[in-house]
């Protein structure tokens, strides 16, 4: 386990908030769960973009449409408050975008 990664402890506190692997109609299971969160995590700890996430996460579109897809619905939100943490999703979004932009912001200051 990594340092910016959800330890175990937390991800017992925030398991059951997880949908079900599968959808009504069947089909393969999703990617793990766990995983997505941690790569969304070391997102927000590094403030990379997504295209820049670690092999070990699998890939970045998958990721970033599971995020939208937690942001849209509050669960991401929900997960934040269970583990006590403020969701500051703003900040998530902010900290993927190109270090350019971050650059541009720094000098309108």
């Amino acid at each position: 386990m990594k340092r910016h990664e959800l330890t175990n402890e937390e991800w017992e506190r925030i398991e059951s908030l997880m949908p079900p692997k599968f959808g009504s109609k069947g089909g393969r299971p999703r990617k793990d769960d766990r995983a997505m969160l941690n790569a969304m995590l070391w997102i927000a700890r590094t403030s990379c973009q997504w295209r820049e996430i670690t092999k070990r996460y699998g890939k970045w579109e998958a990721v970033y449409a599971r995020f939208r897809k937690w942001q849209g619905n509050g669960l991401l939100e929900r997960l934040f408050q269970a583990l006590g943490a403020e969701a500051d999703l703003e900040n998530l979004c902010a900290g993927s975008r190109s270090r350019e932009g971050a650059k541009d912001d720094k000098k309108k200051q």
